[in-house]
């Protein structure tokens, strides 16, 4: 499953999207262009701000989405996309206290990165990034640099969801849709570390092994039969490994056809988690016209009749409202990593100047948990 490129040496470069596509791979194929990046020069940092020489960016589902506006936060083109990078320290402003060149750092996307409101927005499909210091935060656990920047994103989004919002506890069984995904896997490792028996869905069989590997309980390929739409009924399947009980909480970052037949597969006074829409990704109009003309729906009837708690679970929207309750996940997050109970696990890697070859794998749902553009150091295969 793991894929790797072979860079050209010496290439410092960096991604740029001029204009927002009506598509993702519409914007792709129009509008992304790799242009030179040399180094800024280290003395026209500010006195807090930190050159990052960028080792590794995950390639994530929103980076594909803000190409096209269909994310609720709108780039401004021209823009470098990747929300979540890591790094080393290349050089320091002259009042930065905590951080000294050499360091292994991840940068945190809710401070610095196209999804930012402030001022530091440069992406991590990039050469070099100069960043506030407090954006950054140490590589835990012995992560390498493209484990590390598939941490934050994917962890505190499972986190936020399966256990903020979901509750769950041991004992309990959670039904993960789209466990492959980088945001699915994650929540795979965060609902073992908390005791809970894991069913997983997905539409390989090849990726559903790995997930396995990975710690899934169970695993369920979803895909329709041949020549059919949507989705294979798989309540009973559900039924038959809760003793006819049914799930207590279904994350579903998938969304479609997939969240009917959730509906029947769960105990009475379950909880339902949406995550995301991956399966219908064109519920907004492109370039950025917002709207939700394409919205998914769910049958009220069974969420009535189920008794079902329906919840919302957007972590970086709910961040913002609150502050508060970031810090107590991000210490438990990286506790787990430093105790080894969680790790990023990394599919595939390229070089940055294979950036739309990464993308295009992203988007045809290649990966399994994460994948990375990065520098030639990083491209070997583990």
């Amino acid at each position: 499953m793991l894929a790797c490129r072979v860079p050209t040496p010496g290439l410092e470069c960096k991604v740029v999207i001029s204009q927002l596509g009506e598509t993702p791979l519409q914007a792709l194929e129009s509008y992304a262009s790799l242009q030179p990046q040399p180094r800024p020069p280290s003395e026209t940092l500010g006195p807090h701000e930190v050159l990052i020489a960028v080792r590794c960016c995950a390639v994530g589902w929103v980076d594909l989405l803000m190409l096209s506006g269909q994310y609720q936060h709108l780039p401004a083109p021209p823009y470098t996309p990747g929300l979540e990078f890591s790094g080393e320290v290349a050089a320091i402003g002259a009042e930065v206290g905590d951080s000294a060149v050499g360091d292994a750092v991840m940068v945190d996307p809710f401070v610095a990165g196209p999804r930012t409101a402030g001022a530091y927005r440069a992406g991590g499909f990039a050469s070099w990034a100069v960043v506030p210091d407090h954006a950054l935060l140490p590589v835990p656990g012995g992560l390498d640099f493209a484990q590390a920047c598939n941490l934050l994103g994917s962890y505190e989004t499972a986190y936020h969801c399966l256990i903020a919002r979901g509750q769950l506890a041991a004992g309990e069984t959670v039904l993960i849709h789209g466990a492959s995904g980088a945001t699915g896997l994650a929540a795979v490792h965060v609902a073992k570390r908390v005791g809970a028996t894991v069913i997983a869905t997905g539409r390989s069989a090849a990726k559903l092994a790995v997930v396995r590997e990975q710690g899934a309980d169970h695993v369920i390929d979803s895909r329709a039969p041949e020549g059919e739409a949507g989705v294979r009924r798989f309540r009973d399947e559900v039924k038959a490994l809760t003793d006819g009980r049914g799930v207590d909480v279904v994350y579903d970052g998938v969304g479609g056809p997939i969240s009917a037949e959730s509906l029947r597969a769960v105990r009475f006074g379950a909880r339902y988690l949406i995550v995301g829409w991956a399966a219908t990704p064109f519920v907004a109009q492109g370039r950025g016209q917002r709207g939700a003309p394409n919205a998914n729906v769910l049958p009220t009837n069974l969420i009535m009749m189920k008794g079902l708690d329906v919840l919302g679970c957007p972590t970086v929207i709910a961040t913002q409202h609150d502050p508060s309750i970031r810090a107590p996940r991000l210490a438990t997050l990286l506790r787990w990593v430093e105790e080894g109970a969680i790790v990023p696990h990394v599919s595939h890697r390229y070089a940055l100047e294979d950036f739309d070859e990464a993308m295009r794998a992203k988007w045809a749902g290649q990966f399994v948990g994460g994948g990375v553009v990065c520098r030639p150091e990083d491209l070997e295969c583990s």
